[in-house]
C-alpha cells in the first residue's frame, strides 16, 4: 500500500511540483492550501508523512507542526525561507524532523521523503522484528521494535528522528558519538558544518523530554569539539 503524504502550502505551483513528483513515486499525496483543511485532513486520515510549509495563510506550520506531536509521531518536514535559520531551529524544536530550504531540488526532497519513511517504517518491519530490538540500562528501556521508551517507568512520546539519535547513543554507550557520525546515521546524509546545529538542537529537545540537565546530565553527556556519549 504506498504511503499517504500530507502536503501543506499556499504556493500553489509549489504543493503542484511536490505532488508531481511524489506521485511519480507512487506516493499517495494529501494536498493543501492552508491549515485548517490540513488539520482536518489529520484527523481523518492515516498520514505517513507530512510536509509543512512555514507561511500559511491562516495557521502556520509550527502550529500544525506542534499540534500533530500531540497525537501522532510519523515524520514531518518543514519548507523553510532561503537562510531563515531560526525557522530551521523552530521547526526542530517543535519535534520536525527535517527541513527543506526553498528554493529546493525536487530530487533532493524525494531523497528526504524516502529517508524519513524508511526511518520510521523499519520500527514496524518484520526484519526490525527480528532483529535484538531492547536496550535497558540504569532506568531507561528502549524497544525498537514498537518504537517505545520508558525513563523511570514512564513512556517518553519521542518523534522518529529522537528515538534514532537515542538509540544510536545508547547502542554505543561509554563511546563518544561524534555529531558526524551521528548525523550521517539517523539523517543519512551527507554532514556539512549547519549539520550541527540540526543535532544540537534535537539533543536539546530529547533532553528536555528526559528532563536530563545540560549542565549535570545523567544520560546524554556532551563531550566538547567532539560529540555525545551515554555513560554504560
Amino acid at each position: 500500500m504506498p504511503a499517504n503524504i500530507l502536503v501543506v502550502d499556499d504556493e500553489q505551483s509549489i504543493a503542484d511540483l511536490i505532488e508531481v513528483y511524489l506521485k511519480s513515486e507512487s506516493y499517495n499525496v494529501l494536498k493543501f492550501y492552508n491549515g485548517r483543511d490540513a488539520l482536518q485532513c489529520i484527523d481523518e486520515e492515516n498520514i505517513d508523512l507530512a510536509i509543512l510549509d512555514v507561511m500559511l495563510p491562516d495557521i502556520n506550520g509550527f502550529s500544525i507542526c506542534q499540534q500533530i506531536r500531540e497525537k501522532h509521531n510519523f515524520p514531518v518536514i518543514m519548507l523553510t525561507a532561503k537562510d531563515e535559520e531560526i525557522d530551521k531551529i523552530t521547526g526542530l524544536t517543535l519535534g520536525a524532523d527535517d527541513y527543506i530550504t526553498k528554493p529546493f531540488r525536487p530530487l533532493e526532497m524525494v531523497a528526504r521523503v524516502k529517508a524519513q519513511l524508511r526511518r520510521f517504517k523499519k520500527y514496524n518491519s518484520a526484519e526490525a522484528r527480528q532483529e535484538e530490538n531492547t536496550i535497558v540500562f540504569s532506568s531507561l528501556v528502549l524497544n525498537k521494535e514498537k518504537h517505545e521508551c520508558i525513563l523511570n517507568e514512564k513512556s517518553l512520546s519521542l518523534t522518529p528522528t529522537e528515538f534514532s539519535i537515542l538509540w544510536v547513543l545508547a547502542s554505543n554507550r561509554g563511546r563518544v558519538v561524534s555529531s558526524e557520525e551521528l548525523f550521517q546515521e539517523v539523517w543519512g546524509d551527507r554532514y556539512f558544518s549547519n549539520s550541527n546545529n540540526t543535532v544540537m538542537v534535537h539533543i536539546r529537545h530529547l533532553r528536555e523530554k528526559m528532563q536530563d540537565s545540560t549542565e549535570h546530565p545523567k544520560y546524554i553527556k556532551t563531550v566538547w569539539g567532539v560529540g555525545y556519549k551515554i555513560e554504560d
